[in-house]
């Protein structure tokens, strides 16, 4: 394309991601009004699973639909899907259809970000690349600073409806930037969609991510419906793999897996994503519930992390075509191991400087990891499948969070429930909630209470220690795919 439209190109994007990102994280402040307003109070976390749910299993499939149609069409498609969902919830009458909207939403949003680092990877050479991806990285940092704050002006000021709204304007300068400036040239030719393969796929990972987000929350974990769903999920995914060994254009091509470096990659990024859920989900109540600090303060320690990622993604960027894509995954995935280890460590004594300095490691270690990973990725496969490629990327990140969620919830409610049985308190899980929900004075008020509490967080931290030490293993097993030549170019190897 032309040189001179690349940034042009480069600002849509930049505003898509932004858009997309943002969204999964103005809407926390806007909920207690949205409650209030719509009711529902039961379906609270069903607001922001089905964005997660549709979102994922959307990803690996859009991500293969670029490949076959091209990146603007698919693109194009799935913002407009978001943007209707966007305004459908705002309208929304009832806590339900809220969440029916959310789902629609959440289907387009599947399409944004996986795209938007597919067509960076299309329109910037390797060594240009790796710099832009860190650019991007500074989105996410950016939007979950602004996110809060701006859900928080908007309740104040205006209605809640517009936590949805804004992306509006953001998603038509999107597709009019995308629409007028990104020209592609590629070979068009009748495709046969793997609509079977897509439909396997829907059903086995919609119907594991069921289970991963309400297993323990909704429905006991050895409850029929949970049974039912894993069932589903484990026959589901059997006959997608033996559709897509036959399917002459699969969804997710198999061989895909077969290459050491996105098996590698994509795995580490599953174990990096139940590290960042690990901190993002349970910090807050370890800084308020066992350090006994305001909620400003927890919101400090988890902020560091979103300081930490945008620099170590930056810096990875304009260093990655020099040392090439395996030391910089090794740093990242120290980084990490660090991070992990300090909160492995901390106590109730320790102090929300100390948990900041853990959050802004942990952020140094995903910033690092995911610019190298990604560049990586999109450098070891051609232009027909740079787009599954990087989609199965982002989708095992999605999977690491949704796994992270549901292993540490269950870890800290068994933990929760041990403790409380043994100081023979005579309370139970949902006495402790209530407890919690009032504040976590009252839990402070209560040694055994405080006690449980306390475990069952460390034995959370213990996990995403182990979590971490596990990307730090796949990261030594990632191979070189990026080098120098002599003549200052850079090459796949």
């Amino acid at each position: 394309m032309a040189h001179r439209h690349r940034p042009l190109v480069l600002g849509t994007l930049i505003i898509s991601m932004f858009m997309g990102s943002i969204e999964g994280t103005i809407i926390a402040t806007a909920m207690p009004d949205i409650v209030a307003n719509l009711g529902g109070f039961s379906l609270y976390s069903w607001v922001f699973s089905s964005y997660l749910l549709m979102q994922a299993v959307s990803i690996p499939i859009f991500g293969k639909l670029a490949d076959l149609f091209g990146r603007k069409p698919v693109f194009i498609a799935g913002t407009v899907i978001f943007l209707v969902g966007s305004i459908l919830c705002g309208l929304a009458p009832s806590m339900t259809w809220l969440i029916v909207f959310r789902f629609v939403q959440g289907l387009g949003a599947g399409a944004i970000q996986p795209i938007s680092l597919t067509i960076v990877g299309d329109i910037y050479t390797i060594e240009e690349r790796a710099r832009i991806q860190g650019w991007l990285a500074s989105v996410w940092g950016v939007s979950s600073v602004l996110g809060p704050l701006a859900g928080g002006l908007i309740v104040e000021y205006w209605h809640w409806s517009w936590v949805f709204w804004i992306n509006v304007p953001f998603g038509i300068l999107a597709i009019i930037g995308l629409a007028v400036f990104l020209r592609e040239d590629f070979e068009r030719k009748r495709h046969k969609v793997d609509y079977l393969g897509a439909a396997l796929f829907f059903v086995s990972i919609g119907s594991l991510m069921m289970v991963l987000i309400q297993g323990g929350v909704e429905w006991d974990w050895n409850s029929p419906v949970i049974l039912g769903l894993s069932a589903l999920a484990v026959g589901a995914f059997i006959a997608f793999l033996m559709v897509e060994a036959r399917a002459s254009e699969p969804i997710m091509p198999l061989d895909l897996w077969r290459k050491r470096l996105i098996a590698t990659a994509n795995i580490m990024t599953l174990a990096a994503g139940m590290v960042m859920i690990g901190l993002t989900t349970f910090l807050p109540t370890y800084v308020q519930g066992v350090m006994g600090e305001s909620a400003i303060r927890a919101g400090f320690a988890l902020t560091a992390m979103s300081v930490g990622w945008p620099i170590a993604a930056t810096i990875t960027g304009r260093l990655l075509t020099r040392l090439g894509n395996r030391r910089p995954t090794l740093v990242g995935g120290c980084f990490l191991t660090l991070g992990g280890g300090t909160f492995l460590l901390m106590t109730g004594s320790s102090g929300p400087l100390y948990a900041a300095f853990g959050s802004f490691l942990v952020g140094c270690g995903l910033g690092m990891l995911n610019t190298s990973t990604v560049v990586s990725i999109q450098s070891s496969v051609e232009w027909a499948r740079r787009g599954v490629a990087t989609a199965s990327n982002m989708f095992m990140r999605i999977l690491g969070n949704a796994l992270g969620a549901a292993v540490f919830g269950s870890v800290l409610n068994s933990m929760i429930l041990s403790h409380l049985a043994a100081a023979g308190s005579g309370l139970g899980l949902e006495e402790f909630r209530l407890l919690l929900d009032s504040g976590v004075a009252s839990v402070r008020a209560t040694p055994e209470l405080l006690a449980a509490l306390t475990a069952g967080l460390d034995a959370v931290y213990t996990g995403v220690f182990a979590a971490s030490v596990l990307t730090l293993l796949l990261a030594l097993l990632m191979p070189e795919v990026i080098r120098r030549s002599r003549q200052g170019k850079v090459e796949r190897t």
